[in-house]
């Protein structure tokens, strides 16, 4: 067999390292491709663009286009609207700001977001977080502005965060959230926010503040007292039906426009009914009177002083990365439906902009809602435009119809909130992670049980930490295989998964398949050390010649530190002691130049030491003594 010289790698400077690893790190994306070899005219236009993605789809927007746009904007309005006051009083908020977030956010997203399906406005699980920690600290029935000024800041805080992600290029700092995280945290937080709804569709006024459901069931059932026939009726009536219309929606897609509109129907025909029996005086609540008018500026009520500064910083990097994630991933996900890109740091940088303005425009946190995206999606979107149609919507119902809203009861509300959410409860996914990976599963089950039992940041708090947790398993104990040749081949596979694959007397071939680093160093030591014991104990065993060489197979080792030059140099000992030498196959060219520099005595990187492949390693050492002259 033709041995081929392993070669060192060509010269780099530190400068040079150090600009190719920021642009990995930073920019994998490479977003100055576009402007090499362009005019500079082409540079600028290019660049506002970049900047301002409406400006790509903008020019070759036409009527047909518009036409489905208005469509689809009409259709999520119709959903965003029921959706928004409910969202709003999830979050303890008037019910008014869930349409103020429902109106100024579409609007900045549509120019500076990326995605094409995506629809703007309140979220479930953001609206639980809100209220639900900032409640922890102030009343929003016996102080409701400083709810609402801490709310708003709050919003401030998550949009900063997010655009700063963005901003510097830092978004793989949410991909600490598993998709077991997020499946296990969804469907607890969707348990929580439908038995917070209970209070709604019972008609209970004394209700717990905990949002576990332990004090939840109980607050239920220690106040059967103020439990109202006439409420449940009326809840469990219109729960009947918005589920029915949402499984018609599922099962038939071309019927989307049955489970989009039934949150308004229902909104409307209770709001007549309500009206008509004057089912507010016996026992029925309702929202009251709202207040008519666009948005008001609130610039001038975030708070960034005092003694909640802590606690609005706190809450809105929780429900900023929260929200973030989910947007980002609704947008990807109907993004490969339609085969277009999303750039994840141009939707942070869009995400956070559209809370930090509507920070200032009495708005609370706004993300991409998966229910409102697929019925964006499935009424036949094309652009951004059908979030300025729904803006646009829901302006003139805050101009116009707010005094139609007066008489809408709340159990109503509750029925729309617990349809909603219980499209968050993913049992498929949850039986495909039991399939692939029981680790996962355990994460996943930890935050569901986590947020129903304890907090929603708590359960969050346990599933990330356990996920970090089998990270640094992964990285602390890298995996190190013993191989073996396949007979007839030059192929080389682990012995335990090819039960054909044959050791090769007098050597033993590891494979590690990590870098090594002070994480794990200590730790391939130790179990090099006992490759090298159970292969000398097998060896006599087997009768055949002591062990002469050991042979590591370093493809997928793409770097080492200073720990991990010293393993090496370590091992390099150990084998020597023994009479074995240390074989060194496919090292990389950054392992390869740390190693070098660090030999300077030329202890293990000899080059009659140095292979491409297992196979010409052997097949080279075979012939360096009568023992192995038969391999």
């Amino acid at each position: 067999m033709e041995v081929h010289k392993v070669v060192a790698p060509p010269h780099k400077s530190t400068a040079a390292k150090l600009k190719t690893r920021l642009k990995e790190t930073f920019f994998p994306d490479d977003p100055l491709r576009q402007f090499r070899g362009q005019p500079n005219s082409t540079k600028i236009i290019r660049a506002a663009q970049y900047i301002f993605p409406i400006l790509q789809w903008c020019p070759e927007y036409s009527f047909r286009l518009l036409k489905s746009d208005v469509v689809s904007g009409l259709t999520i309005a119709s959903l965003a609207i029921p959706q928004g006051i409910s969202y709003a009083k999830l979050a303890n908020l008037p019910p008014i700001v869930g349409l103020y977030s429902s109106f100024v956010p579409p609007l900045v997203y549509a120019v500076l977001g990326s995605s094409r399906d995506l629809a703007v406005g309140p979220v479930s699980i953001a609206s639980l977080i809100l209220g639900s920690m900032l409640r922890q600290q102030v009343s929003p029935v016996d102080n409701p502005l400083l709810f609402l000024q801490l709310a708003f800041s709050s919003t401030f805080f998550a949009g900063l965060f997010q655009a700063s992600l963005g901003i510097l290029r830092l978004g793989f700092i949410i991909d600490f959230l598993s998709k077991a995280t997020l499946i296990g945290f969804m469907a607890g937080a969707a348990i929580i926010v439908s038995l917070q709804q209970l209070k709604a569709l019972l008609g209970i006024t004394h209700f717990t503040k905990q949002m576990g459901v332990v004090p939840v069931l109980s607050s239920v059932f220690h106040h059967t007292n103020e439990w109202s026939w006439q409420t449940i009726v009326m809840g469990v009536c219109f729960l009947l039906f918005l589920l029915a219309t949402r499984h018609l929606g599922m099962k038939k897609p071309k019927l989307f426009w049955v489970s989009a509109g039934a949150p308004l129907l229902s909104v409307i025909v209770s709001t007549l009914l309500v009206f008509v029996t004057r089912a507010d005086r016996h026992g029925i609540s309702v929202i009251g009177k709202l207040q008519e008018g666009l948005n008001p500026p609130s610039w001038n009520m975030l708070q960034f002083h005092g003694s909640h500064l802590g606690l609005v910083a706190k809450t809105g990097l929780i429900t900023g990365i929260v929200s973030l994630t989910e947007g980002i991933a609704v947008g990807r996900t109907f993004a490969a439906l339609k085969n277009y890109h999303v750039d994840g740091n141009k939707e942070m940088i869009a995400i956070g902009l559209m809370n930090v303005v509507g920070s200032a425009t009495s708005c609370y946190v706004t993300t991409g809602a998966f229910s409102r995206s697929a019925v964006n999606n499935n009424a036949g979107c094309k652009t951004a435009v059908s979030n300025i149609v729904m803006s646009v919507t829901v302006m003139v119902t805050l101009l116009f119809l707010m005094p139609l809203f007066e008489y809408t009861p709340n159990v109503v509300l509750g029925a729309i909130i617990v349809t909603a959410v219980i499209g968050l409860i993913d049992l498929p996914a949850a039986r495909q992670i039991w399939r692939i990976d029981k680790f996962d599963f355990l994460v996943m089950l930890c935050a569901f049980f986590g947020v129903i039992f304890l907090s929603v940041q708590q359960g969050l708090a346990i599933a990330v930490g356990l996920s970090l947790f089998k990270l640094l398993m992964q990285v602390t104990r890298p995996k190190t295989v013993i191989m073996g040749n396949i007979p007839g081949t030059d192929v080389y596979r682990n012995l335990h998964h090819y039960q054909e694959a044959q050791r090769i007397p007098g050597i033993l071939v590891l494979s590690i398949e990590s870098p090594v680093n002070f994480a794990n160093s200590n730790y391939l030591t130790e179990r090099t050390s006992r490759w090298i014991e159970e292969c000398e104990v097998a060896e006599a065993e087997e009768k055949y010649s002591s062990l002469k060489f050991l042979i590591l197979e370093m493809s997928a080792v793409s770097g080492v530190d200073t720990n991990g030059v010293s393993f090496f140099k370590e091992l390099k000992k150990t084998t020597a002691k023994k009479n074995i030498e240390l074989v060194l196959v496919n090292p990389l060219s950054e392992v390869m130049e740390k190693l070098q520099r660090a030999d300077e005595e030329e202890e293990f990187m000899r080059p009659e030491f140095l292979f491409l492949t297992v196979a010409e390693a052997v097949a080279s050492l075979s012939l360096k003594g009568p023992s192995l002259s038969n391999v």
